[in-house]
């Protein structure tokens, strides 16, 4: 079925300029999901996530941004778990971000640790952004995600059972 069948959009309908349609990439390996901290940079933990590209989609943009994050290539999706509208008026920004949700599962060996230097941030690519990387148990040991980037949390948890 298509990603925009799919579509789970429980925010209210707006008028005004297009969303920016955004990824959120749940990276799971086994029961345990991948989260991060930006070294030089106090902007909460976090998961993979960014901007659509022009003419891509969302199954292409969350692989690509999650790969670009985490320096993991061999990601393969399980599912798309939905999408959501955000007002980021709150953040101080005039923007509506259309988010879309997948789990995806990392299916090589990583070290528990490690830092990551995503090399093509959206928007700066004279950049280079340091991550530190680290897996979480799911569900007792994840934290409060940034940007309610845990919103889709119990809907990946009943992707995890139902992939077993």
């Amino acid at each position: 079925m298509p990603e925009s069948r799919r579509m789970k959009n429980t925010s209210p309908q707006h008028s005004g300029p297009a969303p920016i349609e955004k990824v959120v990439a749940y990276v799971t390996r086994g029961d345990r999901l991948l989260v991060f901290r930006h070294v030089d940079v106090d902007a909460g933990i976090q998961v993979p996530a960014g901007t659509l590209e022009p003419g891509e989609s969302p199954s292409e943009g969350v692989l690509r941004e999650a790969r670009e994050e985490t320096g993991i290539h061999s990601l393969q999706i399980v599912r798309f778990l939905g999408a959501r509208d955000y007002d980021m008026s709150d953040h101080g920004n005039d923007e509506i971000h259309r988010r879309y949700h997948y789990h995806l599962k990392c299916v090589e060996d990583t070290p528990e640790v490690w830092r990551h230097f995503e090399s093509d941030p959206t928007g700066r690519p004279q950049e280079r952004i340091e991550f530190e990387l680290y897996w979480v148990q799911l569900p007792d040991e994840v934290p409060d995600l940034a940007a309610p980037q845990g919103d889709f949390l119990p809907e990946l948890l009943e992707s995890l059972l139902s992939s077993d």
